[in-house]
């Protein structure tokens, strides 16, 4: 796999996502839901989870967690996802160059 199932997936997953998710709670994740809500007293319980959603995410960039799982699974980091292109395209090292021959060096430095 690579970069290019890598973005397919990812388009793939938003499209099919759509605007709303049905999500069904354990009690855990409930009761969780329920103190949140009361703490943070949001206009709406979507909202507390959008921001856990953002939560989770950072914290995967953060502590290198995406990459791994992205490396795993693509091959590739999320820096190349953005980017577009992998490490090696971008330092050319996919990239054969012409070999300098013993003679090319000498030459270099004669006037």
């Amino acid at each position: 796999m690579g970069l290019d199932e890598l973005s397919a997936d990812v388009e793939d997953a938003y499209g099919a996502l759509g605007d709303e998710l049905a999500v069904e709670l354990d009690a855990e994740t409930r009761n969780e839901l329920a103190m949140l809500e009361s703490a943070y007293e949001p206009d709406e319980t979507d909202e507390l989870v959008r921001r856990a959603i953002h939560m989770l995410f950072q914290s995967a960039v953060e502590t290198g967690n995406l990459d791994f799982h992205l490396r795993s699974g693509y091959d590739v980091t999320y820096d190349e996802y953005l980017s577009g292109m992998t490490f090696e395209e971008m330092t050319g090292g996919g990239q054969s160059f012409p070999q300098q021959t013993p003679d090319d060096n000498a030459r270099r430095y004669q006037f």
